[in-house]
């Protein structure tokens, strides 16, 4: 795929109107769950409701790219438990709510490796991206076993070119925009290896609620914040 557009030029200083690629890493399941004294995985799948409630609400509020974090290539260090659940319910929702967010104009897109997965998830994950392929309302992409130093490195071992343009070619999803903000919930301050090439200038904020509580409200308070801010993309 070809790389996208770049974005239109911007004197320095201006302010955004609204924020159209946004990425959010979806923090605190876990601890959610723990307040609640229920098991882990009942925070991971209220977590995935969350994401399918803000996908919506993304729609109305004018973004088109929304990317969210959503198992990491770290996160194989978990309770086996754990990982065996997050993987059963991620293609159960894929089976599931494809072909709702496909009726709903979504087009869905996955990034990061596909090895060390179980075939029968990858070969749901390629079903979805297909059936969805032409969608164009709001693209999802779900960061999958995915870490920003591993597509670096694996963009770099297919890397024959010589400028930037040419690197973005070889990353998961060239026709990703980079995202202009990146939201972080659960009240953690750090990129946690997320879109380390995509996210070099992105707006960074970082929120308290636990991903689960990330209402449609803290969503637009995100927005209203970004569009507050003066992006100068080393300008003055």
């Amino acid at each position: 795929m070809s790389a996208p557009a770049p974005p239109p030029p911007r004197s320095a200083g201006a302010r955004p109107r609204t924020a159209r690629y946004v990425a959010i890493i979806t923090d605190g399941n876990g601890r959610w769950a723990q307040q609640r004294n229920i098991p882990v995985q009942e925070g991971h799948r209220a977590g995935a409701d969350t994401v399918k409630a803000r996908l919506r609400d993304a729609v109305d509020l004018g973004i088109k790219e929304l990317t969210v974090y959503s198992f990491s290539t770290e996160n194989w260090a978990r309770p086996e438990d754990e990982i065996e659940g997050l993987m059963q319910m991620h293609s159960e929702r894929i089976a599931a709510e494809t072909p709702e967010l496909h009726e709903e104009g979504v087009r869905m897109r996955f990034i990061g490796r596909r090895d060390g997965i179980d075939a029968a998830l990858v070969e749901q994950m390629g079903w979805a991206e297909q059936l969805t392929r032409a969608n164009e309302r709001i693209t999802l992409y779900v960061a999958f076993n995915y870490g920003g130093r591993a597509e670096i490195v694996d963009a770099a071992r297919r890397f024959t070119g010589s400028t930037e343009e040419e690197f973005r070619a070889v990353l998961y999803a060239p026709e990703m925009h980079d995202p202009e903000l990146i939201i972080r919930t659960s009240g953690e301050r750090r990129l946690s290896n997320y879109l380390l090439w995509q996210g070099a200038y992105a707006e960074l904020i970082f929120r308290d609620e636990l991903w689960p509580d990330f209402s449609r409200s803290d969503l637009e308070a995100c927005l209203d914040e970004f569009s507050e801010r003066r992006r100068r993309f080393g300008g003055r």
